[in-house]
């Protein structure tokens, strides 16, 4: 089969891999679309010692069972592989199985390819009505719906219902379409890049800015750069929530001093429930979050100039998908 292959630093190839072939229990997929994550990039800089090169990454699918009794089923796919049987699956928790696999980081190969093997436990059906290119967005979509139920949940019944989100990337536009969904009319977006600030216009409920200064009860980083966090130290207001999704660096940037005084919780959210999951792709399913627009799909083997013009900061969407049948 083709696959669009992380070879190391800033270097990706569209070639011939193995078949993927799936074990017992689970189902051979062709993949009709496959999203780049902002993971992805970071494996793509050599930023992530998770993926080693040489690696099939993308996690971010939706396609068609291929054979067996469901043969020709629409799905999209919850990347997210756990064991089920520890105290963390047992309770509803997946995403913090101490054995938890993720398809892009070995030993399971990812998405950006013609088909991927998975379990029967991580396929959602997907009706005719949703496109391939939307279903795939299930994935972002619910990192966003689980820190965002994350935060709200950590936020004092008296404080008022509104938010910062910072970043206008997929998570970040995922993460206002979440708290718009949920019941927050109040909803702001900092995005500094120009171009994406138009792109973004209209899209959803909620104002585009590149600066603020104004204090909010919860604030999103959907970036994690020091920066990020300085603001969102500077943005939340006494008594508020920090609701952290973003892995761009590690440390820094958390006023340490102002959360302890203010009495600020901070919350580190990572990937989702399989409950999550299920809730976002049935809200995709309902329009619950909107027309999901805001993609633009190249084919995967392009991919290599998708990657480049995402490191070069000229994609406007916020989400690119990659089509591997194109």
């Amino acid at each position: 089969m083709k696959a669009l292959v992380y070879e190391g630093v800033e270097q990706v190839a569209f070639r011939d891999v193995p078949d993927a072939v799936p074990n017992w229990g689970e189902h051979l997929i062709r993949i009709e679309a496959a999203g780049i994550c902002g993971s992805d990039m970071h494996a793509y800089l050599g930023h992530d010692a998770r993926r080693p090169a040489p690696l099939i990454l993308g996690h971010e699918a939706a396609g068609v069972i291929v054979g067996g009794a469901r043969d020709g089923a629409r799905v999209t796919i919850n990347p997210l592989v756990a064991c089920g049987e520890c105290g963390a699956c047992m309770s509803g928790r997946e995403n913090l199985c101490p054995d938890r696999q993720i398809i892009s980081m070995p030993p399971r190969e990812g998405a950006f390819a013609q088909y991927v093997a998975m379990p029967e436990t991580n396929l959602v059906a997907v009706p005719d009505h949703v496109s391939f290119a939307k279903a795939a967005l299930a994935e972002p979509l619910a990192v966003s719906w689980h820190a965002v139920r994350l935060g709200l949940e950590a936020l004092h019944s008296g404080m008022e219902r509104k938010a910062l989100v910072i970043g206008g990337g997929a998570i970040g536009v995922a993460a206002a379409l979440a708290l718009a969904a949920a019941g927050v009319n109040d909803v702001v977006i900092v995005e500094p890049n120009e171009a994406r600030r138009a792109y973004l216009q209209g899209i959803g409920p909620f104002d585009i800015v590149d600066t603020t200064a104004e204090t909010f009860p919860l604030v999103v980083d959907a970036v994690g750069y020091a920066f990020t966090r300085t603001r969102a130290s500077l943005l939340v207001r006494p008594g508020g929530v920090i609701a952290h999704i973003g892995l761009g660096e590690d440390t820094g940037g958390l006023d340490i001093r102002r959360m302890t005084l203010q009495e600020i919780t901070f919350v580190g959210t990572y990937t989702y429930t399989a409950e999550d999951f299920r809730q976002t792709a049935q809200a995709i399913f309902d329009g619950r979050l909107g027309a999901l627009d805001w993609i633009e799909e190249r084919a995967l083997s392009e991919g290599g100039r998708a990657f480049h013009d995402l490191r070069k900061g000229v994609v406007a969407a916020p989400k690119i998908i990659l089509t591997p049948w194109a």
